[in-house]
């Protein structure tokens, strides 16, 4: 069945099914139709074809199978069309002189003679070709919009996959939609072989087949961190997601070969195991082993009495550097790559400070960094020196394509590159900061190697000084330790094996037993919103929940609706929804992807307003606004950025009362509530415990049971990443001694 009708208001979300939901104009009638509609239909005529339906809770309703725009006809459709807004360079007062000029020819004449376009009052030639350029374009969009919808891609995924291929995006993908598994982040396979199966693409071909390599290679770095599968491991994987029997492992031997002749990976023996690596990351490792071979080797200031200067630092600042203390700057300042690695507590802030103190004396220009905003921010706290994030050092630009702007052509304008919290820094952001980096440049790494690993692929840190060719510097001895103070002792132990203190007089750790998961859940909401802020004076922005999964009573969904209801309810405001998420003002929301080019506000603390671009994942912040007109929403971050989102933009966002502990490395809160739960073994792991605990600044409250508490300090394990940058840096020493 098909009906056409009109496209009335903005899209929203229904909770219930899922799917987006619009009113049409039926008949002279409303009506609601269920599928996928983005909102740059809104107010088009369309024709949809499916069935109606009874939904219990919404009434009639008619399920859209297909969906089509079909172009106004008449001269007033024709005017309101064009002032939609959704052209760009056309409003109403231009519209109304458009369409006046040409009538009923109005959109022939847009889409094929763009010159005449020139006669109408206020648009030159350059406008014309715009005007024509931008209808063009938005109708290849709807078009393309329209076909990936009805293969099962959402709105905001099908724009995505519009602005990369443009023009092309329909023939790209009917003729081998699983390329767009390589172009296209957010894309899987099973979203590939959906259209793929819909055009009756061969199941045994060598498209689907290659393809299911390459997800299999990208997944096993995005979701495990590996930069390399060994072969056979790779093939039983791709098996299971191809759903192969053994009858078919020549097809996939012979597709291994095929991406290493076609240069997409790289296929290999090394020390008896046969490896398939994905181009980039061997490129990758290859290139940091070297860099940082030829780095190690530069030697500085070597004329200098460095001892003579810590000394006289140490009397100035009234301190006492221990051995390993006093090694660690003297190797930072005369070798030209040094590894500075130790828990909390153990002296690493005292030792920037001192360092960046004799670069200061030496007239270097020093450049500190973090991966985060939030660990960038606390450096600068530590240090007193300001500190940048990694990405804003090497002027990060884009969103579905990134650019670094500091490369080997434009390098740092630094003498010594300080990094803290190397234990977040990927294989590919680490890349692209030695490639940034000059020849002559001191590079300064700090971080815990007890830390979890980074998100992305790579295990640098625990590479560099597994491979014990850098200078490296390991700091055990505990300093950080207030009176009566927990907190540092207890990680320590926790790292060490050991169930730590809890004493009764301790006012900065504290464990509340309880077995009972939803229990433990309402204990604490009781906490963040009542019993912290009432009893120690910790403001509830002050407090952060950090949980080992995102499911169960005790999980981050669960916990950030119950937060939410207790600290922001709902009142009669404007609410924003995004996907099941209602956001109101005044919530506490994290950004979860990098977006390079979202452009922000600041202001610092001379009173100037600086602009900017860029908020990175893992950067928190609050709802200040919603805007009722345009529905963007205005969001404060913690280091002082004001962003308007579009609505569109609203999928980078979600509730953050509570995230998980894998998000909050290399931050630093005041108070940190930890649930423990039960989980997989490779999942509850001391090192997840012990950085939960170490994201602490005044207190750590951990709420569950005893034997959980015991389960995850014994459980010692690690996941394997399988990564080359050790042996890769064990060649480049050897082969060069």
């Amino acid at each position: 069945m098909k009906i056409v009708g009109s496209a009335i208001n903005t899209v929203f979300r229904n909770a219930e099914n899922g799917y987006s939901v619009i009113n049409i104009t039926y008949n002279n009638k409303k009506l609601t139709a269920v599928g996928n509609f983005p909102e740059l239909f809104d107010g088009q005529t369309l024709e949809l074809t499916g069935d109606f339906i009874i939904n219990k809770k919404f009434g009639e309703q008619f399920s859209a199978t297909e969906v089509h725009v079909v172009e106004p006809t008449s001269v007033p459709a024709i005017e309101k069309y064009l002032s939609s807004g959704l052209i760009y360079g056309i409003g109403p007062v231009t519209a109304k002189r458009i369409v006046d000029e040409f009538k009923e020819d109005t959109l022939s004449v847009l889409e094929f003679n763009p010159t005449l376009l020139a006669k109408v009052k206020g648009i030159s030639k350059q406008k014309a070709y715009e005007i024509s350029n931008a209808y063009n374009e938005m109708k290849d969009m709807q078009n393309a919009i329209m076909f990936l919808q009805s293969h099962f891609i959402t709105t905001n995924l099908a724009i995505k996959i519009f602005n990369v291929y443009k023009e092309k995006t329909i023939e790209v993908v009917k003729t081998n939609p699983y390329q767009l598994i390589e172009d296209i982040d957010g894309v899987g396979f099973a979203t590939a072989d959906k259209i793929a199966i819909k055009l009756g693409i061969d199941e045994y071909g060598e498209n689907r087949i290659r393809a299911g390599l390459i997800y299999t290679l990208k997944l096993a770095s995005e979701r495990e961190g590996h930069t390399y599968l060994p072969r056979q491991t790779l093939i039983d994987n791709c098996k299971e997601i191809l759903n192969f029997s053994e009858d078919y492992n020549h097809l996939l031997e012979k597709c291994v070969d095929y991406l290493n002749i076609e240069g997409l990976a790289k296929c290999f023996s090394y020390h008896g195991t046969d490896i398939v690596m994905l181009t980039k990351f061997y490129y990758q490792e290859k290139y940091i082993a070297r860099k940082l071979y030829k780095l190690t080797y530069n030697r500085f200031q070597d004329d200098i009495n460095f001892i003579d200067n810590i000394n006289f630092y140490q009397r100035l600042h009234n301190i006492i550097l221990n051995g390993e203390q006093t090694d660690a700057v003297l190797t930072a300042l005369t070798r030209g790559v040094s590894i500075i690695t130790g828990g909390p507590g153990t002296g690493k802030t005292t030792i920037v400070r001192c360092v960046l103190e004799m670069c200061k004396q030496q007239k270097h220009k020093v450049l500190l960094c973090a991966p985060t905003g939030r660990a960038s921010k606390r450096l600068t706290e530590t240090s007193g020196c300001e500190a940048k994030t990694i990405h804003r050092a090497l002027e990060t630009t884009g969103e579905d394509k990134i650019f670094f702007n500091r490369n080997e052509e434009n390098p740092l304008d630094a003498d010594v590159v300080i990094v803290d919290e190397v234990s977040m820094v990927d294989s590919t952001l680490f890349y692209h900061l030695l490639k940034a980096l000059r020849s002559t440049t001191r590079l300064i790494l700090v971080g815990d190697k007890d830390q979890l690993p980074s998100v992305g692929a790579g295990n640098v840190l625990r590479d560099l000084i597994e491979s014990n060719s850098l200078p490296t510097t390991f700091l055990v001895n505990i300093y950080r330790q207030g009176e009566n103070s927990l907190i540092v002792s207890n990680a320590h132990l926790i790292n060490s094996g050991k169930m730590p203190v809890v004493d009764n007089s301790s006012k900065d750790f504290f464990f509340m037993p309880g077995n009972d998961l939803t229990a433990n859940s309402e204990t604490i909401v009781d906490l963040v919103s009542t019993r912290l802020p009432k009893y120690f004076g910790y403001a509830p922005e002050e407090i952060q929940v950090l949980a080992p999964m995102k499911a169960g009573p005790c999980g981050i969904d669960n916990l950030n609706k119950r937060l939410q209801m207790t600290l922001n309810p709902f009142y009669s405001g404007l609410e924003l929804s995004n996907e099941f998420v209602k956001y109101h003002v005044g919530d506490k929301v994290m950004q979860v992807q990098n977006n390079y080019d979202m452009e922000y506000t600041k202001t610092e603390p001379n009173g100037l307003t600086n602009n900017g671009k860029g908020v990175f994942n893992g950067d928190i912040g609050y709802i200040t606004q919603i805007v009722p007109d345009t529905h963007e929403v205005v969001i404060k971050f913690d280091d002082g950025k004001v962003c308007r989102y579009a609505q569109s933009d609203m999928h980078q966002l979600t509730l953050a009362y509570a995230i998980t502990i894998h998000k909050s490395q290399g931050c630093e809160f005041d108070c940190v509530v930890i649930p423990l739960v039960p989980g997989a073994p490779i999942i509850v792991t001391r090192n997840l415990l012990y950085t939960a605990i170490t994201r602490a600044k005044k207190a750590v409250v951990l709420i569950g049971s005893k034997q959980i508490l015991a389960r995850m300090i014994h459980n010692n394990y690690t996941a394997k990443r399988y990564t080359l940058l050790k042996e890769f840096l064990n060649d480049e020493f050897k082969e060069e001694q």
